[in-house]
């Protein structure tokens, strides 16, 4: 029936969940995520990063696995034209997040520009994760601000206590950032397409980090999304061949 449809636009999905459940999971995950920021600002740190730069980065990109790009490839002695390009084309995937929930938040013209900062992996998955655009605000506001607030302070406990705590690499505390990224990342890897782009792009890395300069493999992981889809054209376009015989 006719009557019983949502309104156009507030098609999110079917069954909205109490404000309550919402905000109770973004708390969840602000301050699992938000935590780890100690990680980022003792590497930074490490990385010979002052506090003024390591607390900017956090400010002002505000995207946690470009930022370890970043830190990382300078850690290596990579060029910081390299590293920035690095951690530039890393955080490129924001971009489409945004178009996706520009439809589902509907945020007034003058917010739009604070909104955009907040989308990251982290606010994006709470947000597409919920039913109704009310529990989709609120997923988003809620874990952008407790990720914000956490990360930031995080990195300045991070970068401030980096002298006490020596190398960051004894206390594997340089791989808490990009394991906390792959932990959000590989539920998300729902088809064999995208597992297969996954796949060749860890093989990618592996193969470029002792050939190529610090911060390049990441660039050039990115061309296993255009391999994999046309490896897949190709034996779709096969398969059809096969079929109209």
């Amino acid at each position: 029936m006719r009557g019983t449809q949502p309104a156009d636009g507030d098609r999110v999905a079917s069954v909205p969940r109490p404000d309550r459940a919402v905000v109770r999971d973004a708390l969840g995950v602000g301050i699992a995520v938000g935590l780890s920021g100690f990680a980022f600002g003792v590497t930074s740190a490490g990385a010979g990063l002052t506090l003024l730069q390591t607390c900017a980065l956090s400010l002002l990109v505000f995207t946690g696995a470009s930022q370890f790009a970043l830190v990382g490839a300078l850690a290596a002695g990579g060029n910081p034209y390299t590293a920035a390009a690095g951690a530039f084309f890393l955080g490129v995937r924001n971009a489409f997040y945004g178009l996706r929930l520009s439809e589902l938040l509907r945020v007034p013209r003058a917010l739009r520009p604070f909104a955009a900062h907040w989308v990251i992996d982290e606010t994006a998955a709470v947000a597409l994760a919920q039913s109704g655009r009310r529990a989709v605000r609120i997923g988003f506001a809620v874990t952008g601000a407790t990720l914000y607030v956490l990360w930031n302070l995080t990195t300045l406990l991070g970068a401030l206590g980096a002298a006490a705590l020596g190398d960051p690499r004894a206390w594997g505390l340089d791989a808490a950032g990009p394991a906390v990224f792959l932990a959000l990342l590989a539920p998300m890897l729902r088809t064999a397409t995208e597992r297969a782009v996954a796949g060749m792009a860890v093989v990618l890395v592996l193969v470029g980090v002792p050939l190529l300069p610090a911060g390049v493999p990441v660039l050039v992981a990115a061309l296993a999304a255009p391999v994999v889809l046309a490896l897949r054209g190709r034996v779709t376009a096969r398969k059809g061949k096969g079929h109209g015989r």
